[in-house]
């Protein structure tokens, strides 16, 4: 049997097809939901509840919300042992299928695993090695908006359907956009923050706690904040009945606490409604559909039973969302109705599902500077973002020298217009032969199927020499500290002293609008920020005010054909 896992930021669950549907597997407590906590005592690993309450008494032993740091580097302390986030996740799973296998009376080896649709390739190879650091054979990551999908019955409606999911889980927001036309189920764009969740709504409370109290962070001890997390968690989730709630925490031998109206809450959490805004605007350009067209929003995620998210939903789509169902148990179950498909179970109706690209994938090319000067470091794409999948794309791209021999192909995912900004996902060389600049061309293949599978094959268009690599993920990955910094290098480099403030305002807000748009507007705005950056290259100031005055107005445009 093959079981639908939901590994989750906050909770995590496991469920399986019966006879009677798809059925979330209970937990060794009873339980349909296992917090995502790992905690280490000694040689015995604790998991779920029982780290949960182990974490309040011994904090520096365990950890909690990993999921955000997967397929990155970092590690985590639990006292004497440093861990990353895909072995956390890995004992998590092993709980999970433990449980199952007690519950199903049978072994369990294969899974289908969510996670969000926003999660690049690194982070995706990182769950499926977590799997089978547990002893499971992953047999697909699924996005959990198209998990969700499948749990809602989307797949069942006879008529041709648009549905936006708004997955609010506790470290991750994900929004997809899905039509359903006969037995397909497209997706047809998807957008995300994953460093935003209902973690985010809990530390809310927790800065106010300290702000009414006038208690200074670092001078708590582990313990202490450990216990106000615990208690503003609670009290969130009191506001899913109450208008009012009380936290009240011991700080050393005083009992401090705090009162708070929802009306209040609200207001506090104004600037992250606001980051899920942004996202639900994307996805709605990207798949170019109105908000009127949506016929329903299925929400997903522990956080979408917040009464201030359901505020928040109600307004921005003016209408009500269907709720029909667990939203904790949507993508687990969704998981595994897919499980099910790929088992071929007579009893499941089969449906056609297709995904996108969740980032550009592209190479890096140099762009003259004028003065027969050329430029590196700039990001070309090749497949854009929430392109349907499988798709391929060819580009063709010139040598830059007399007498080049060789061209270098770095194949890269992101948004971002500097190279070195985006994810290297691997590398090609291939010979040309010599010639003057320009004379010698290669055709640049980019094949990506619904498995993230990439093909890379490029061809000398001279004599048909070809070279072909397939690139399943990376390990190599930068920090978004590290790109924050680059990205500020690069523009202080450009720009003179004197005007460093307006017009570095000016490109970050180009950068900005062409990670949000697709297609012809985004090679539109880097034409604009070309011809931008070459007049700052002048140094000459009349001629940085003329194409400043240009470059700010063009942005204008763009930025009131978004609204």
């Amino acid at each position: 049997m093959i079981v639908g896992i939901d590994l989750g930021t906050t909770n995590s669950l496991i469920a399986y097809y019966s006879d009677e549907g798809a059925k979330i597997i209970p937990n060794r407590l009873g339980k349909h939901l296992t917090p995502s906590i790992v905690g280490i005592d000694g040689d015995t690993v604790l998991v779920g509840e029982t780290a949960k309450e182990y974490g309040m008494l011994y904090p520096d032993r365990v950890a909690d919300v990993f999921k955000r740091s997967m397929g990155t580097e970092r590690k985590y302390r639990l006292g004497e042992k440093e861990l990353m986030a895909e072995e956390l996740s890995a004992f998590v799973l092993k709980f999970l299928k433990e449980d199952a296998e007690k519950y199903l009376g049978e072994s369990i080896t294969e899974a289908v695993i969510s996670v969000p649709a926003y999660f690049d390739e690194k982070r995706r190879k990182a769950t499926k090695r977590a799997g089978e650091l547990a002893g499971l054979t992953v047999e697909r990551i699924i996005s959990e908006p198209t998990a969700a999908a499948i749990a809602y019955g989307l797949y069942e409606k006879n008529k041709n359907t648009k549905f936006l999911v708004f997955d609010l889980g506790g470290g991750t927001f994900d929004v997809s956009i899905l039509e359903l036309f006969q037995n397909i189920l497209e997706v047809r764009a998807v957008a995300g923050d994953n460093y935003l969740g209902g973690e985010d709504f809990t530390h809310v409370l927790e800065r106010k706690f300290l702000e009414k109290n006038e208690i200074e962070e670092e001078k708590l001890t582990q313990k202490e904040l450990a216990a106000i997390h615990f208690e503003a968690e609670k009290c969130k989730r009191k506001f899913t009945d109450a208008d009012a709630v009380d936290i009240k925490c011991t700080i050393g031998s005083e009992e401090k606490q705090l009162h708070i109206s929802l009306k209040e809450y609200e207001i506090l959490c104004a600037s992250l409604l606001e980051k899920i805004r942004k996202p639900v605007q994307r996805s709605l350009a990207d798949a170019h559909i109105r908000l009127s067209e949506i016929d329903e929003i299925v929400l997903v995620g522990g956080g979408t039973r917040l009464p201030v998210i359901r505020s928040f939903i109600v307004k921005l789509f003016k209408k009500f969302p269907s709720a029909n169902i667990n939203p904790d148990e949507a993508v687990a179950l969704g998981a595994a109705i897919q499980a099910a498909m790929k088992e071929r179970r007579e009893e499941v109706k089969e449906v056609i599902l297709t995904d996108v690209c969740s980032f550009t994938l592209g190479t890096e090319v140099s762009i003259p500077r004028g003065n027969g000067q050329f430029e590196s470091g700039h990001f070309f794409p090749i497949i854009e973002r929430n392109t349907v999948i499988p798709a391929s794309r060819t580009e063709r791209l010139y040598t830059l020298h007399d007498n080049q021999e060789m061209i270098h192909v770095n194949v890269l995912q992101g948004e971002s217009r500097f190279a070195e900004n985006n994810l290297l996902l691997g590398a090609l060389d291939i010979r040309v032969p010599k010639n003057k600049a320009g004379e010698e061309a290669v055709d640049v293949t980019y094949t990506y199927d619904i498995n993230s599978l990439l093909e890379v094959e490029v061809k000398v268009v001279s004599n048909g020499e070809k070279k072909k690599v397939y690139i399943k993920g990376n390990e190599n990955e930068m920090s978004m500290e590290q790109m924050k910094q680059r990205m500020e290098e690069l523009s202080y480099l450009k720009i003179q002293p004197k005007d460093q403030e307006e017009n570095r305002l000016l490109l970050l807000k180009g950068d900005r609008l062409y990670e949000e748009s697709t297609g012809d507007e985004r090679k539109l705005l880097e034409i604009w920020m070309n011809e931008f950056e070459a007049a700052l290259a002048t140094r000459e100031h009349g001629v940085i005010a003329d194409a400043r005055r240009v470059f700010a107005k063009r942005l204008q445009e763009i930025t009131d054909r978004m609204d």
